[in-house]
């Protein structure tokens, strides 16, 4: 019995040594069939728009389809929960705004998977979060718009794109700094908001600024300031909020590809590669330029880094304002 105990051992040895070479050989020829990219919000928006850009690139760049299927719901928790079940082999993969993978365990209770767990491999885009009031607000410019909201403590209702978004999240940094108090009016997506604050349905929002430019442009929005550390260069006439006497108030949207937890690094290494060289190709910068919208990309550990910090800033916000999980 000890010898042919001694012989199974021996063989699983062997088996798991012959084993680990066709793993590496399966990741250096990745990928062998086509890959399916899980967009979290619905057709239509930035995150969505994004994504089919850069995996019709990307399908271009690899060698293999990449499809691409939305899967809203939750905040976008369904589609993280999918992926971050799915097998790590490379083979699906999620787009989200940045939220889904660095801060949603702080806003939602009981989610089917760790959101930190999730493997980044770029971050994509990026857009400067701007406070955007409707067309017939009682202000021209910043400074009339902190009187008017000092002399009507309570009264003004801000829009944002759904629970724990960058523009909720915005507004409550915004309202810690500023002393004002607002009520939160939660949409389904942007969408909603753009066309609600249009019609002067709700006060304001703090949202991305590229939703909203071509409204702004054409005297339907108006863009007060941004939450950037400098000027945006398509609105050199908007002041940041930081200038305007409110330093802090820093915040952009941004979206990010991710992978199921445990996914082999080379796989990550070469996604990622990929990417940043979709990324930097001059009809991609191009097109997302005409849309206002910055280009990011950087390495496997820029990525990680980026998640990291997104992560500590929102969750020192979620707590001094003290937002409650859902």
């Amino acid at each position: 019995m000890k010898a042919l105990r001694i012989i199974a051992i021996a063989l699983a040895g062997v088996i798991l040594v012959a084993a680990r070479p066709c793993a590496a050989q399966e990741d250096a020829n990745y990928p062998q069939r086509p890959i399916k990219i899980i967009v979290n919000v619905a057709p239509g928006g930035g995150v969505d728009a994004a994504s089919r850009v850069i995996a019709q690139k990307l399908g271009e760049r690899m060698g293999q389809t990449i499809l691409v299927e939305n899967r809203g719901g939750g905040s976008g928790n369904l589609a993280g929960d999918i992926v971050a079940h799915a097998k790590p082999d490379g083979y699906t993969l999620m787009a989200s705004p940045g939220a889904t993978i660095s801060i949603n365990d702080f806003l939602f209770k009981d989610l089917g998977y760790k959101p930190n767990e999730l493997e980044p491999v770029a971050v994509l885009t990026s857009v400067p979060l701007a406070l955007i009031v409707r067309p017939d607000f009682p202000a021209k410019n910043f400074a009339e718009f902190m009187a008017y909201a000092k002399a009507n403590p309570g009264k003004l209702n801000y829009a944002s794109n759904g629970i724990g978004t960058a523009a909720h999240l915005t507004a409550e940094l915004f309202m810690l700094k500023s002393g004002i108090k607002m009520t939160h009016v939660p949409y389904k997506g942007t969408t909603p908001v753009l066309n609600d604050l249009i019609a002067s349905h709700v006060d304001l929002t703090f949202i991305q600024y590229s939703a909203f430019y071509e409204f702004y442009k054409a005297g339907r929005a108006k863009i007060l300031a941004v939450a950037a550390n400098k000027r945006v260069p398509a609105l050199p006439e908007v002041p940041t909020i930081e200038e305007s006497g409110y330093p802090g108030v820093i915040s952009n949207t941004w979206n990010v590809l991710s992978a199921p937890p445990k996914t082999p690094r080379a796989i990550l290494v070469k996604l990622n590669r990929a990417i940043a060289a979709v990324l930097d190709q001059p009809d991609v910068k191009a097109h997302f330029a005409a849309m206002q919208t910055d280009t990011e990309g950087g390495s496997i550990d820029d990525a990680k880094k980026y998640v990291a910090n997104d992560r500590e800033y929102w969750k020192k916000v979620i707590i001094a304002a003290g937002v409650q999980p859902e």
